[in-house]
């Protein structure tokens, strides 16, 4: 595939381009999604000349794929379920809650290792600008984006380097804007569209923040 992007670092810088040219933004926070949304945040943060903080969600892996997502869940108990794709992956209420029990408690111990005692940035009257490496079935962005508004920013913008062509549709009314470098008809998988892909590890996202 053609004019796919390096890895994560140069898509942030190509998204931070079409970002800053959408804007401008009032009083703006980046939240990168982590693991792999934080370096692609990192250079919109920078150029907007915005804080940068992390967003944690966790999706909702079907049980026979873990990268089918059924849903996802954010901070304070906010719960986004695909009852359409828990249906056709057989997944059962007992199922669902086992897998969200499990998740819950990834997101809890991902808030308190990213953070390291800090506490998130107060989004209250602020536009969040939520950026993730990319944007496949939008169940976890859908959840970030609620979030960030149920914690008070009054704007919230999503911002990704490659989306679905329908994302919008898709995910629903979650967010005043949607911004992609790249919007493509046939998106199966995010990593298609970049050379490098590799995991974001822990400790990266940690040296992201702390350097930001």
């Amino acid at each position: 595939m053609t004019g796919r992007f390096a890895d994560r670092a140069d898509a942030g810088r190509r998204l931070a381009e079409v970002v800053r040219d959408a804007g401008p933004f009032e009083q703006p926070i980046v939240l990168g999604l982590p693991r792999g949304g934080v370096p692609v945040a990192q250079p919109v943060a920078e150029i907007l000349g915005a804080p940068l903080d992390v967003l944690v969600v966790r999706k909702l892996g079907a049980p026979s794929n873990e990268e089918v997502a059924m849903g996802a869940i954010g901070p304070g108990g906010i719960r986004v379920l695909d009852d359409r794709i828990a249906g056709m992956v057989g997944a059962d209420a007992a199922t669902i809650g086992r897998i969200e029990k499990r998740e819950a408690a990834e997101l809890e111990r991902r808030e308190q290792a990213f953070r390291a005692g800090r506490p998130p940035l107060d989004l209250t009257g602020r536009t969040a600008i939520v950026v993730d490496d990319g944007v496949a079935t939008g169940a976890t962005a859908g959840v970030a984006c609620r979030v960030a508004r149920a914690i008070g920013a009054t704007r919230v913008v999503l911002a990704v380097p490659v989306a679905p062509a329908e994302w919008r549709d898709r995910i629903g009314p979650v967010a005043d804007d949607f911004i992609a470098v790249r919007e493509e008809r046939d998106l199966w998988a995010v990593g298609q569209y970049y050379r490098d892909f590799r995991q974001t590890t822990d400790d990266e996202v940690v040296a992201l923040l702390r350097d930001a």
